[in-house]
């Protein structure tokens, strides 16, 4: 029998190519265990960093963390001043939906204001340093009103509208008593939103946090005292707590979601896809950005 080199090699390549994409298939489907190990019980943490502007990522480590059987309980890393309240809101419903399956425990880092301390109000259980500032619940909608520069340069702006309302909080005019009741209703209601998520998370009555809801800022040892938080420490912590709470013998292993490498084509696309979403934002909403977010950052 004649030997055949080229085809013998091909073959080699094919199977060499087949237990590429075997191993590909295998690390997608059982991401899991590859990315949090076999075996053994771990404690997934998420950083929430920052101000808050996008649920996504966030969410998608929550959810990944929630799902794996070998991370037995959630701890969320906060470090932020809050941010826009939408996201604000749809990371606490992901982490109210992670209570219910899997201890979620919040360990607070420098501040855990406004939007950041919504998010931690429905976890298990709240850990902050004595420093930290926490608090902060309530909300805040900025319009500037460039009126008078636009008249110092010359430069008028014609508005054709098809609604008495429609450019309610123009910065090119001022607001009428009408308008400032509207938005001033507006508010209210997103603060309210506010004041019932931290009653029902911190079991708390509405009229105690009422008392407590008005922009005011805490460190760490008044909001023990006032009931927003439980305890007084750091991560380090933190994880023991966590670790006695669901039963892990030892020192807990302490996992992170794996960071997505992305190629340069992921990072000039998102890029350009971030700047127009700024631009579109700016042409639209510029006038109405309200948020749970504190001023002390």
């Amino acid at each position: 029998m004649k030997k055949r080199p080229i085809l013998t090699a091909f073959l080699i390549l094919i199977g060499i190519c087949a237990v590429f994409f075997l191993m590909v298939f295998g690390l997608s489907h059982f991401g899991d265990q590859y990315t949090y190990g076999f075996g053994g019980d771990r404690i997934g943490v998420v950083k929430i960093e920052g101000t808050i502007v996008d649920s996504e990522p966030i969410i998608e480590k929550i959810i990944k963390f929630r799902k794996s059987k070998n991370i037995k309980a959630i701890i969320l890393r906060i470090n932020s001043p809050g941010g826009m309240v939408a996201p604000s809101q749809e990371i606490y419903q992901e982490v109210k939906k992670a209570c219910r399956e899997k201890k979620v425990v919040v360990s607070m880092e420098s501040i855990a204001a406004s939007g950041g301390y919504y998010i931690a109000c429905t976890a298990d259980k709240i850990v902050a340093n004595p420093g930290t500032l926490v608090g902060s619940i309530g909300v805040i909608l900025q319009i500037e009103n460039i009126e008078e520069l636009l008249s110092k340069i010359g430069l008028k702006r014609e508005i054709v509208k098809s609604g008495k309302y429609k450019d309610i909080g123009s910065m090119t005019r001022p607001m009428t008593e009408e308008e400032e009741a509207i938005l001033q209703g507006f508010s209210d209601n997103i603060y309210y939103q506010f004041v019932d998520a931290v009653a029902e998370g911190r079991d708390m009555k509405r009229e105690e946090v009422l008392k407590l809801a008005d922009g005011r800022i805490f460190t760490g040892e008044q909001a023990i005292k006032l009931g927003l938080i439980d305890r007084l420490g750091n991560l380090q912590d933190t994880i023991s707590m966590t670790g006695e709470m669901v039963g892990i013998e030892g020192e807990p292993k302490v996992v992170y979601p794996k960071k997505k490498r992305p190629s340069v084509f992921d990072f000039i696309f998102e890029e350009a896809s971030k700047s127009i979403a700024r631009i579109m934002e700016n042409i639209v909403h510029d006038k109405l950005k309200i948020y749970y977010l504190s001023t002390l950052h």
